[in-house]
């Protein structure tokens, strides 16, 4: 292939009618004003998208556009380029055609990059275009750091030596930057948002200390390493986070922030004593990638319409139900976001705080000082509020308290660990609260899953095992759904698991006049009979079901979060 013309991206945009002239001129004023590259420019100011640009260049220069969502990139391809230099020149090598590299790169006018590629390959290069997003997250997941963690703790076991090593203070002619434990820990940060990692997992064994990332809700072991070095990490966490060196008997909770290439992650650190050393878990809360709006969450539409309507009205109660890691707090911040208006005073009681919102009012709950649920929530009806959201519901005294807010003239929002939304209103009479209380307060429970969507990039066709059908069976007539069984065989897009992402799973106890005066009633069998008619046929494991119909998700996903609910 010859080598590309320059070409000015503004005038191929004019010249295929995606720009105006007026547009173009004022990209250009804000090119020179910001310094920011034009086709950025383009894209923040809403004028065209990335595959808006990236269609546009590859029919003025007449290469292929590759959607890299639906490529399956081979990593040892890819490392042909160094990483550096990928980012760099924002290139990836997608194929080797023997007497030429397909290389695929955001910008294929840069003539400079072109040549630098082609001395580095020391071949002839064919070029494609992609979009510069799916590009950096394609760099993100291939160019893994694992190795170079493996050798940072290699590095950092033989310099401890006879365990004689100050890990506070640094070593002569050093920075608190090169420690090498500073550098291991940041490269297993930068690597576990590479991946999209939610956790990591510091666990000292007899024999090694194994690291693990926990990716779409699923545990994958990154490394293990030598377990002398598991003192020093514990050591400089607990440093970061700000918690007592000298205990190691205890467990300890803290959180820190840490900047990671472009962004910063807030984490939150949990140490516990083990047999061998003590556990570290850290979740890690990306600020920079925002909220998801409660249209993205997954949820169907008769769902969606009822709980942005419930949480519009000046009082009531929705709850949110589910175990540990179902997104329970996603949902409710997402709906705090739809409403979060300077109308409106919000208060937030939380254990911890896991999200920072603008113009929020939000406490953290601390038991050691009794500033518990109950006592924040009598505090914050004194602060005039119009909505609160409460972390948790544990007890009697936080559920009457939370109720009663909610009777008179505020909205209440919260969690409640129950398997369903059917028998949550009997959970809050087991708990303490008044019939009359619950049945005029609550207006709506949410139980939700989430489920691992299948990996676009390769996704195929999938032949349903005897169990499958036989559970699908159950579920006949899903809503006129042409059948569409997927899953994924694994890809360096996905890591090899075949999942990419996860999805929410819902159902919705509406408290309807019927339902409320059965819960009134006293007799918990016509109230689970009422519920059950409320909910036919929009139950967690129907929109399992329909997920798995429609190829978003597998079927052995979907009977997983079935048997969830079930048991």
């Amino acid at each position: 292939m010859p080598r590309p013309e320059k070409v000015r991206l503004g005038e191929i945009l004019l010249q295929q009618g995606l720009l105006t002239a007026q547009q173009l001129r004022d990209a250009l004023e804000a090119h020179k004003r910001s310094g920011r590259r034009l086709g950025r420019v383009f894209v923040d100011d809403g004028f065209v998208s990335e595959e808006q640009i990236s269609h546009a260049l590859a029919r003025q220069l007449r290469i292929p556009y590759v959607d890299l969502r639906h490529f399956s990139v081979k990593p040892d391809l890819v490392g042909r380029l160094p990483e550096a230099q990928a980012r760099r020149f924002r290139a990836l090598v997608l194929e080797d055609g023997e007497s030429f590299f397909r290389v695929a790169m955001a910008d294929p006018t840069d003539l400079l990059a072109y040549d630098e590629i082609t001395r580095i390959l020391k071949r002839e290069i064919q070029l494609a275009v992609v979009t510069e997003t799916l590009l950096l997250q394609t760099i993100d997941r291939i160019y893994r750091r694992t190795e170079e963690i493996s050798g940072l703790a290699h590095e950092l076991g033989q310099e401890l030596g006879d365990d004689s090593i100050d890990f506070v203070v640094p070593s002569a002619g050093t920075t608190v930057e090169d420690a090498p434990v500073v550098r291991l820990l940041q490269t297993m940060f930068e690597d576990a948002t590479s991946v999209r990692a939610s956790d990591i997992h510091i666990e000292p064994q007899e024999a090694r200390l194994v690291i693990r990332f926990r990716i779409d809700g699923v545990l994958h072991v990154q490394t293990e390493v030598d377990p002398r070095i598991a003192s020093a990490l514990v050591l400089r966490l607990k440093l970061m986070a700000g918690l007592d060196i000298s205990e190691k008997r205890l467990p300890q909770d803290g959180r820190f922030q840490i900047k990671v290439r472009n962004g910063r992650v807030d984490v939150r650190i949990s140490t516990m004593p083990v047999q061998f050393g003590e556990s570290v878990v850290m979740r890690l809360l990306n600020q920079g990638s925002g909220l998801l709006s409660l249209d993205r969450l997954g949820m169907p539409e008769h769902i969606l319409e009822r709980v942005r309507d419930t949480v519009r009205r000046p009082s009531g109660m929705i709850l949110v139900t589910g175990p540990t890691g179902s997104g329970k707090t996603t949902t409710l911040y997402s709906a705090l976001a739809e409403i979060n208006t300077p109308e409106r005073k919000i208060i937030t009681v939380e254990d911890p705080v896991e999200y920072r919102l603008p113009r929020i009012n939000q406490v953290q709950v601390q038991e050691k000082i009794e500033l518990t649920f109950a006592r924040v929530l009598r505090s914050a009806l004194r602060q005039d509020p119009d909505v609160i959201l409460v972390g948790e519901m544990r007890d009697r005294e936080t559920v009457e308290v939370g109720l009663r807010a909610a009777m008179t003239g505020h909205v209440v929002l919260s969690t409640v660990h129950t398997n369903d939304a059917m028998s949550t209103p009997m959970r809050l009479v087991d708990m303490g609260a008044p019939r009359y209380m619950m049945a005029m307060s609550l207006r709506l429970v949410l139980a939700q899953r989430l489920v691992r969507k299948v990996c676009d990039g390769c996704a195929q066709a999938h032949l349903l095992q005897p169990a499958e059908v036989q559970w699908l069976q159950q579920e006949p007539d899903l809503d006129g759904i042409h059948p569409r069984f997927l899953h994924g065989k694994g890809c360096a897009q996905c890591n090899a698991t075949g999942y990419m992402g996860r999805t929410g799973v819902y159902e919705m106890l509406d408290m309807t006049r019927a339902v409320v005066q059965a819960a009134s009633d006293g007799d918990p069998s016509s109230f689970l009979e009422a519920a059950r008619q409320q909910m036919a046929g929009r139950t967690l494991r129907r929109h399992a079901a329909m997920l798995a119909a429609r190829g978003v998700t597998t079927v052995e996903e979907a009977m997983r979060v079935s048997t969830q609910a079930d048991d």
